[in-house]
Order: C-alpha cells, then sequence, then structure tokens
C-alpha cells in the first residue's frame, strides 16, 4: 500500500510518502513551510481588492494578513467556505469589514486578484516528488489539520473538549480519532479536506491526536507501559496519558502560557487522574478530561517543534522520532490509522 501522509501546522506542513513495501525509514519526506504562510505572503504583496475563494483551512496568519488588508483599505470578498478560515462565525467576519458572496454570484469578482484557500496544494506536492523519480501515485491520502470545531452559542475551547470527552468515553487508541470517508458536520476544516477530496481514498485527523498516534510508533515508546505523551506546538500543546497503548485522559493549553511549574504540576495531575476542565481553562487553556489515573509513569514523551520547552522541568522526558524523524510523528501517525484500518498491521 502507498500513502501520501500530509500534517499542516501553523509553521510547517510535514509530508511522507509511505510504501508498505519498503523500509518507512527510507520514505521520501519533505517539510515545507505551511499554507497558511505561503498564502499570507500572497495577501500582504498585494496592492489591490481580493476576491478570495477555496476553502476552509488553517488561519493564523491568514486572518492577520486580510485584517491588514482591509486596514489598508482594500475590499476583501469572500466565498462563505473561505470566510470560515477566519472565524466559523460568519457575522464576526462580517463585523471586521470583510464582503461574503454566495457561491452563486462568484463570476460576478472573477476580475478581481482571486486568492484561493486550500490545506493541502495536492499538485504541488506530486510536482516535487516527480522532480525527484517518485511515482506520486498512492493509494489512500491521510491530512492532518487541526479543528475545534464549531457550534453556535459555544466557545470552542469547551465545545473541542466536549466532543473529546465523548469520544474519549472508554480508552482509546489514539488512531480512533481519524475519520474516514466522512467527519460530523460541526468539524468544518476537516469537512473542508473531505469536501476537496471527493473520490480519494482519504483519511483525516485532527493534527494534535496525529502527532501523539505517530509517537506511540518510536521504538522506545513501543517498550512503555505507562507514559504521557506531549505534542508541544507553536500554538498549542496536547498532553495525552497512556496505559497499555491507550489513552486515559488529555488536557490542551496554549503553549505560551505554560511554564516549567504548569507543565510539571499539570503532568502529574493527568497521570493521577485528578485534573479538571475548570482548571485548565480557566487559566486560559483549552481544557482537560480524564477517565481514570494511571498512576507512575515511566517517561513523558515529547514531540513538537517547542519540545524543549521540557528541558527546564524535572520530567524523565524522550523525544520521539518516528520513522528516525522528529518531524514526522504527524504523518507516521496518520499512516498508522490507515494502516490498521484497512488491516495492514496489527
Amino acid at each position: 500500500m502507498k500513502i501520501l501522509a500530509v500534517d499542516v501546522g501553523v509553521g510547517t506542513q510535514d509530508i511522507m510518502f509511505y510504501d508498505s513495501n519498503q523500509s518507512i525509514e527510507n520514505s521520501p519526506k519533505l517539510v515545507m513551510p505551511s499554507p497558511t504562510r505561503i498564502i499570507a505572503k500572497e495577501i500582504r504583496k498585494s496592492n489591490e481588492d481580493l476576491f478570495i475563494s477555496g476553502e476552509t483551512m488553517g488561519g493564523g496568519p491568514i486572518n492577520k494578513a486580510i485584517e491588514n488588508h482591509l486596514n489598508r483599505g482594500y475590499k476583501v470578498f469572500m466565498t462563505e467556505h473561505a470566510a470560515r478560515t477566519i472565524r466559523d462565525n460568519l457575522d464576526y467576519v462580517k463585523s471586521i469589514g470583510v464582503h461574503i458572496i454566495p457561491e452563486t454570484e462568484i463570476e460576478r469578482y472573477k476580475d478581481l486578484r482571486n486568492i484561493e484557500l486550500k490545506d493541502v496544494d495536492l499538485k504541488a506536492i506530486e510536482d516535487v516528488l516527480s522532480r525527484f523519480d517518485v511515482d506520486p501515485d498512492f493509494d489512500f491520502l491521510g491530512i492532518a489539520v487541526q479543528d475545534h470545531g464549531y457550534m453556535k452559542g459555544m466557545g470552542d475551547r469547551n465545545f473541542r473538549f466536549m466532543k473529546i470527552k465523548e469520544t474519549l468515553d472508554k480508552p482509546r487508541l489514539p488512531e480512533e480519532f481519524a475519520y474516514f470517508g466522512w467527519a460530523p458536520d460541526y468539524f468544518t476544516r476537516i469537512n473542508a479536506a473531505f469536501r476537496m477530496f471527493k473520490g480519494y481514498n482519504l483519511a483525516v485527523m485532527d493534527s494534535k491526536f496525529a502527532s501523539v498516534c505517530g509517537a506511540t510508533c518510536d521504538h522506545y515508546v513501543k517498550t512503555l507501559k505507562k507514559f504521557i505523551i506531549m505534542d508541544i506546538g507553536n500554538g498549542h500543546t496536547l498532553a495525552a496519558a497512556f496505559n497499555k497503548g491507550k489513552i486515559y485522559g488529555v488536557f490542551e493549553h496554549h503553549t505560551g502560557i505554560l511554564t516549567h511549574e504548569k507543565i510539571g504540576k499539570y503532568v502529574n495531575k493527568l497521570a493521577n487522574g485528578n485534573i479538571t476542565h475548570e482548571e485548565i481553562h480557566n487559566d486560559h487553556g483549552h481544557g482537560a478530561w480524564s477517565l481514570s489515573p494511571i498512576g507512575q509513569f515511566e517517561a513523558v514523551v515529547a514531540t513538537g517543534p517547542r519540545r524543549n520547552i521540557l528541558e527546564e522541568t524535572d520530567l524523565k522526558v524522550h523525544y520521539a522520532a518516528p520513522a528516525g524523524d522528529v518531524m514526522m510523528t504527524g504523518p507516521v501517525g496518520l499512516i498508522k490509522a490507515i494502516m490498521l484500518n484497512n488491516g495492514e498491521m496489527k
């Protein structure tokens, strides 16, 4: 089986092309600037009104670039799917000055500078692989994006953990957080991927759980029974407590708010099963959910671009490198989920 796995972050997009007939360590790999940074740069370079179409994707730098463009006196027209990149609450998007247009009126704006939004530029990836004599044909496509979910009237942090709690109704394998062929409507960014690649064999996974899943493929981690995996990203940190390969609890916080004292406290409370959603949420994090304690753990398994902040703690830390690469935890997690779903791995 050949799998193209793409983990889309704020800073980078991490790509692996896996062939089950070869060692995973020999898989072609790319670490490239993220789509949101590439498109934000394109917007910043523009000196004219813009028509922005395409799909819901990761915002961050794009959102800032659009607001700056509006502040410079230019008009911005966006289709509904594209506008949800800024925020799922379209009333808010309109309030900052964006004109949201229906799909039936797109032709009226074709003369404006058009910028297309999409989390994955498949043609660009295939072109790069082809240039290095890699046949880009694949049997399965895996995409990881962070999606908080959306329900009108509820904050995204609370909603995200309400849905995590519903999924984690019992100890779960991390790959059980992957969606194959469909996802609930409230996951707007994940559903954008399904719309973009309709007709493909496609799995989409929240990027945090993809990284956690990939970290379990590290050779050392496979020897552990009880451990905490922390994916420490540029914006968010997710920690998951494991016992015998299954998740028993999680907390998610904003990386910039976490100090080494807070990390030590929250990790130990997660392991002891007495961490609460309220204490994380009130500390301006996303939240927490614990089924039961795992007790004394053997190590904290770290991944993510800001994993080195754990060096300031007293925790025993192992830096995960599945397939021999610290940047490939997300793609490896997607590959694991796809292989298991297709009965290719036990």
